[in-house]
């Protein structure tokens, strides 16, 4: 298992991790020993936004002999009332969750202290100004109780708004190709439409500036729903005409800036391994840049760098896909940050090494100009 730093809560967490809802559907002693499997495969974080006393029993016991060596994603503001789920910004119903989450979990301290589920702005507003919900989310910060303030949100301009806020460290965010050729929306349900409209193709510019913005402001995500519920990998259901795999889904996810962890969820310890064979996969078996370049419908095909790597090799061993993020991330500053600059320096290979041969460019699904882009990465950064 390799582990990244999950942005500045400077957490090293496994690129593979744990989408916790579906513990609910089988016997504890079965969801504990499939969290136990998946913890022995290397797995460290798990979310878990589910409020229902099952769920959070069944992780609780799970992480109870290695507390430390676990992640725990906890979120203030999913609340179990009258025998369902409740999302409520009402900071007593949030208190009695939450202590409620600490008891079942058998812990004092929830790593990621998440501002729960905000989709709407006028939520974001909400949860974002001095008032009781966010009193109590400080409260929680300044106690230790919560390590690390996170927000979950499946719309990406609430998304760079909390980025850009200085409030959170960390966003769970939903990351996968059929989501990221979608505008904006504070409708979940949108996403999962039975068709697209024709239109569409390549990631939305509005998401693609989000995941640039996390990356800026060092706001580490966590991937949730990076197989689209399951529709991705059945053609019929695709909006791309075509099925992906688990490995193929969790690339994509992984190629995206800021991205530190895959929550994938599971059934069964097969599903565990067929997401951690990501792990020891080649280069073919991530490979979904040519499936998405040559799927039936709603193509990527429109000249932006994804990061896929399918570019590689470069004759002058030129990280390409590494200098085309970094010269995307610059090109958002008035002026490159300092920071930015010593990462691009220290590259083995940087972009003024270019040849010009251009085959990268045969090789890339999307169209996009790399050699146009190694000239001008050059000139920004001068090497």
């Amino acid at each position: 298992m390799q582990y990244r730093r999950l942005g500045k809560t400077g957490l090293m967490v496994s690129e593979i991790g744990f989408g916790g809802e579906w513990l609910e559907r089988h016997e504890e002693s079965e969801s504990v020993a499939l969290m136990k499997y998946a913890h022995s495969k290397g797995i460290n974080i798990v979310d878990c936004w589910m409020p229902d006393p099952k769920s959070r029993d069944i992780i609780g016991q799970a992480i109870a002999d290695d507390r430390a060596g676990w992640y725990v994603q906890g979120h203030v503001g999913s609340t179990y009332q009258n025998g369902q789920y409740t999302r409520t910004r009402d900071a007593e119903q949030c208190r009695i969750a939450f202590e409620d989450l600490l008891a079942r979990l058998k812990t004092d301290y929830i790593d990621l202290g998440m501002i729960h589920y905000v989709d709407q702005e006028s939520d974001w507003e909400l949860v974002s100004r001095p008032g009781p919900y966010l009193d109590y989310v400080t409260e929680l910060k300044a106690k230790g109780t919560i390590r690390h303030i996170g927000l979950s949100t499946h719309n990406p301009v609430i998304a760079r708004k909390a980025a850009e806020s200085g409030l959170v460290e960390m966003i769970l965010f939903s990351v996968n190709p059929a989501f990221d050729l979608m505008p904006p929306t504070d409708d979940i349900d949108d996403y999962f439409a039975e068709q697209y409209a024709d239109d569409l193709s390549g990631i939305d510019p509005v998401r693609v500036e989000m995941y640039r913005i996390c990356a800026q402001q060092d706001v580490g995500i966590t991937c949730m729903k990076p197989y689209a519920g399951g529709r991705l990998f059945d053609a019929a259901r695709s909006p791309f005409g075509t099925a992906m795999t688990p490995v193929q889904c969790i690339h994509y996810a992984l190629t995206k800036p800021a991205v530190a962890s895959v929550l994938c969820g599971y059934d069964t310890p097969d599903q565990v391994d067929a997401a951690v064979a990501y792990e020891t996969a080649d280069d073919s078996e991530k490979d979904y840049a040519s499936v998405l370049a040559n799927a039936p419908k709603h193509t990527f095909a429109g000249g932006e760098c994804t990061y896929c790597g399918h570019c590689k090799p470069c004759p002058a061993d030129i990280d390409i896909a590494m200098v085309n993020k970094l010269y995307d991330l610059a090109v958002m500053q008035p002026e490159v940050p300092e920071s930015l600059k010593q990462h691009y320096l220290s590259l083995e290979h940087h972009a003024g090494e270019c040849v010009g041969c251009r085959g990268c460019e045969s090789r890339c699904p999307f169209g996009v100009k790399v050699a146009g882009r190694m000239e001008r990465t050059a000139e920004l950064f001068g090497e």
